[in-house]
């Protein structure tokens, strides 16, 4: 049976280093570093953090309904099974170098270097905002409900799933491999660039320049709004899109049909000539 403690607060360095099987109920953290360190099977509930890496080297924790101030930056980094619901963070440079990562309800506020080197993640009713650099170099992604507004997110990440996210990210999904995307709005000009394996299912995309340098690009009943020009340069691609494309240039190969192309453009640096098909119904 874990040892409860409520209604207190700690400050300073270490403050519960090493412990085991605690419950933290109602504590507030003070400036300080590293209260939580070492631990095992740590739940915190309705606790407020305002010291800096609180969470670190830690083997099993439960998070609910807990504020992560500005203070508490950089607060959960080289872990094992931690679980968040119902959790507000206001800090950066949040969760480094976990094993088996999951989020629930939870509202990332300014999300900047978030997530980083992580693996085997489940995201489940997440926003986050100001989440430039979000989920830099991160393997096993499940996400299912989830708002991004940050720039850069999700490069170089491999064996991802998205559903219903709505992603605002300039250079979302460059050199990642083996992602899927389902029923997502994805806003953000050159997206996907350099990836290997991208499947985009029933998305709608916006921004300039979207696909280029792709290998293995899958689009299945994708809308492409009016600023999606100079699409799918240099990629290899199987494209079935609904609506119009504004303009296609130089793919490397595959067929792309929409139900109309208002530019092809097969120029002097188009590098394999006829080895994509592109049609319009």
């Amino acid at each position: 049976m874990k040892q409860t403690i409520s209604n207190r607060f700690y400050e300073g360095e270490r403050p519960l280093f090493a412990t085991r099987d605690i419950r933290l109920e109602n504590v507030k953290f003070y400036p300080g570093e590293s209260a939580i360190k070492e631990c095992r099977d740590m739940e915190a509930h309705r606790c407020e953090f305002m010291c800096k890496y609180p969470f670190w080297h830690n083997d099993g924790a439960v998070i609910d309904e807990c504020l992560f101030t500005v203070y508490s930056r950089a607060a959960i980094w080289y872990s094992r099974n931690i679980r968040m619901t119902n959790s507000r963070v206001e800090a950066p440079k949040m969760f480094r170098e976990l094993d088996g990562l999951q989020l629930d309800n939870v509202k990332l506020t300014t999300a900047g270097e978030t997530m980083w080197n992580c693996r085997d993640i489940t995201i489940r009713n997440v926003e986050a905002r100001g989440g430039d650099y979000i989920f830099m170099k991160c393997v096993g992604i499940d996400i299912d409900g989830f708002r991004l507004q940050g720039n850069y997110s999700f490069q170089d990440v491999k064996n991802v799933v998205v559903r219903n996210a709505v992603l605002d990210s300039k250079d979302a999904f460059w050199k990642t491999g083996n992602v899927t995307v389902y029923d997502s709005e994805i806003t953000g000009e050159y997206l996907g660039w350099h990836s290997r394996n991208l499947r985009l299912v029933n998305c709608r995309i916006s921004g300039t320049q979207p696909l280029c340098y792709c290998t293995g690009l899958v689009l299945e009943n994708c809308t492409m709004d009016a600023d999606c020009d100079l699409a799918f340069e240099y990629s290899t691609v199987e494209a079935d899109v609904k609506g119009n494309i504004v303009s296609v240039k130089n793919p490397a190969g595959g067929h792309i049909t929409a139900d109309g192309i208002g530019e092809i453009i097969l120029d002097e640096n188009c590098k394999n000539p006829g080895a994509c098909t592109i049609s319009t119904r």
